[in-house]
């Protein structure tokens, strides 16, 4: 099971990473390069969900889920703290001697 996650994971990672890269940004165009259109992308209208951002956002709910059940996997038979498993301190089993008078 963790092997099949694991490899639809990665299979989603790279999925995610060339859909990113093949959207183009908001102010791509002519107007954004002589700093025209700035405060239209920031506040301007928002124009309908292309197939690439409905891909976009599936593909990284698939990324955070796929992410927190390989991390809950990973975690499946360890238990308590880091602290509990080191080992103690060497306690002394005699007490001081007090210095000897001349």
């Amino acid at each position: 099971m963790v092997v099949l996650l694991t490899v639809l994971h990665i299979i989603v990672c790279v999925f995610l990473i060339v859909v990113v890269l093949l959207q183009s940004g908001k102010s791509a165009d002519i107007a954004a390069a002589f700093g025209g259109g700035g405060s239209q992308t920031a506040f301007g209208p928002r124009g309908a969900a292309t197939v690439l951002t409905r891909a976009t956002t599936v593909a990284a709910i698939i990324f955070m889920i796929t992410s927190v059940a390989l991390t809950i996997m990973a975690g499946k038979g360890k238990s308590g703290s880091v602290l509990e498993k080191m080992n103690p301190a060497p306690t002394q089993s005699q007490p001081a001697q007090p210095p000897q008078q001349k």
